[in-house]
């Protein structure tokens, strides 16, 4: 699966480095009164859209790239097609640049997305009391699936090593005992798909983006992560950039427009407590 993620960043970087060429070279200084972002449409690209008109009066044209996947915003954004991208908490920025070379940044932490645990069929009661004899579905990717794996422990699921660390990046196979569930690692971006087509009884841990998109909501969840412990920083999702345009005027003027008061309501009023806003002004 790594090898072929890997076939895939490379033809899509490849991809995009002609596409750049072919577009005289984009980079952040071409269109200077333009700030392309990359964001996953739920929910970064719809806070996005409450700060359009703060960056009008600015002077600048907010563009609004939406991604599906958690692959090619980085691609992007490392080619030049994107100023900045929003999708990301920075363990799983830093373990893309480290396999697949890139270059990028996180700027600021913006919002946190607990994930929850949701269920096919599967009653309140049945959760609490069922833990064992489950199939699992959890988000594949390193940093995610070691989040996935604490919710698992902390809901009674499954059991880890002593002294295991949200800060590590940790696999099914770190697990110690099941308690005769298994757990199936697959992409994030289909782990709420799947869950509907997989049998009654099954149980997924879902990202708070990819849950919202599906139509669950944080009423729908059995469980959520600890939003007060050090899980809500460390996993907050950032505005990254490439390296070395962080103080760039573009940049600033979006990290002022985001950091308001006025995305903070629109968080609060939209969400329903499946995005908090990690920010203070």
């Amino acid at each position: 699966m790594k090898k072929l993620i890997k076939g895939i960043f490379a033809a899509t970087l490849a991809l995009g480095l002609t596409f750049s060429a072919a577009a005289c070279g984009r980079n952040i200084d071409t269109d200077p009164d333009v700030i392309v972002v990359g964001a996953s449409a739920t929910p970064h690209a719809e806070i996005l859209a409450v700060i359009k008109e703060d960056l009008a009066k600015a002077g600048y044209t907010l563009e609004i790239k939406t991604f599906d996947d958690y692959i090619t915003p980085n691609t992007a954004l490392e080619e030049g097609s994107v100023d900045a991208n929003y999708f990301q908490h920075t363990p799983y920025l830093n373990t893309f640049n480290e396999e697949y070379g890139t270059h990028l940044t996180a700027v600021e932490k913006i919002h946190y997305e607990p994930f929850g645990v949701y269920g096919k069929n599967v009653t309140k009661e049945q959760y609490e009391s069922v833990k064992t004899g489950r199939t699992i579905l959890v988000p594949n990717d390193s940093s995610n699936l070691t989040r996935a794996l604490f919710v698992l422990r902390d809901e009674g699921y499954i059991e880890l090593p002593d002294g295991a660390s949200p800060a590590q990046n940790l696999t099914e196979h770190d697990i110690t005992d099941a308690k005769g569930n298994t757990v199936r690692p697959v992409q994030a971006e289909t782990v709420a798909q799947l869950l509907r087509e997989s049998d009654n009884g099954t149980i997924a841990v879902i990202n708070g983006n990819y849950a919202l998109q599906a139509g669950l909501k944080a009423a729908d969840a059995f469980a959520f992560e600890d939003a007060h412990g050090d899980a809500a920083q460390l996993y907050a999702n950032v505005i990254a950039v490439k390296s070395g345009n962080e103080n760039h005027p573009k940049i600033q003027a979006l990290l002022k427009a985001l950091k308001s008061q006025k995305v903070i309501d629109f968080i609060n009023e939209t969400y329903g407590g499946a995005v908090q806003a990690v920010f203070s002004v």
